[in-house]
């Protein structure tokens, strides 16, 4: 994980694959994880399910999860019956493993170079929420792509593009057209993690995320836009009037395109 300081100006592809700053993640991240363990959280209503549907069946599989946080979705992977799997993030606040679990403080924008990982090959890998903050997207996803198995996929998920620039418009003054298409890097507080730090942020576009897969060597297997439950809906009023502005996060099934 890098800064994405200093590389406006580049067009769309390049720019969806920009990362997020990543150095203040370490002081971020247990902000994160007591947010999401918060019985309203959106990861526990909504995404989290979302993603374990996705991942199906894991029994006897390899699964590495790159920007695994305190590495708690793979130790559940690991319970559910995955096997030999491995998380990494860079912050290294990780919570005691499972037997058959791996967790690594290490770089998820080049998984090849994480001490213990070269050679190795998995099953299903996850970028959940992570994806940003890959220095070079189509780098980090070409050496995901080598390190899975021959019917592996790619699980990686981000926030709705236009919920960044409903956001900025409002903040700014300015129309949701302007910030949608912005180029130019901009501060991000998590104010429901911890307000006291500061992201920088690359704007991206549907088309960049899509044409980042594709510069990559994969194809989109599955699309998922995952919406509450009506039950959590009239739970959690407050957090469905969020997903109503701002529309949630995408999802992505992603395999290798076949070689001709």
């Amino acid at each position: 994980m890098t800064s994405a300081e200093g590389i406006s100006g580049m067009d769309s592809t390049v720019a969806a694959a920009a990362g997020d700053s990543s150095r203040p993640w370490q002081t971020l991240s247990s902000g994160f994880e007591r947010a999401r363990s918060r019985e309203d959280s959106l990861d526990r209503l909504v995404e989290w399910p979302a993603q374990r549907a996705l991942l199906g069946d894991v029994t006897g599989l390899t699964i590495l999860d790159a920007g695994c946080g305190n590495g708690a979705k793979i130790a559940q992977l690991a319970d559910e019956g995955a096997a030999a799997s491995v998380g990494v993030d860079i912050s290294g606040g990780f919570i005691a493993p499972p037997a058959g679990v791996e967790l690594i403080e290490g770089d998820l924008s080049d998984l090849a170079a994480v001490p213990g990982l070269a050679g190795r090959r998995f099953d299903r890998i996850l970028f959940l929420q992570s994806f940003g903050y890959a220095a070079d997207g189509v780098e980090a996803l070409r050496t995901a792509r080598e390190m899975l198995t021959e019917d592996g996929f790619i699980l990686l998920t981000r926030t709705q593009p236009v919920r960044y620039a409903i956001e900025r418009a409002e903040e700014n003054g300015t129309s949701l057209g302007e910030e949608y298409f912005a180029t130019e890097s901009f501060d991000y507080k998590h104010r429901n993690w911890n307000d006291h730090v500061t992201l920088t942020k690359k704007p991206y576009t549907m088309s960049g995320l899509l044409n980042t897969f594709s510069a990559a060597g994969l194809w989109i297997e599955t699309a998922v836009e995952p919406q509450m439950p009506a039950d959590a809906a009239e739970r959690y009023p407050h957090k469905q009037a969020v997903m109503n502005k701002f529309l949630g996060i995408l999802m992505f099934k992603l395999r290798p395109i076949p070689a001709p």
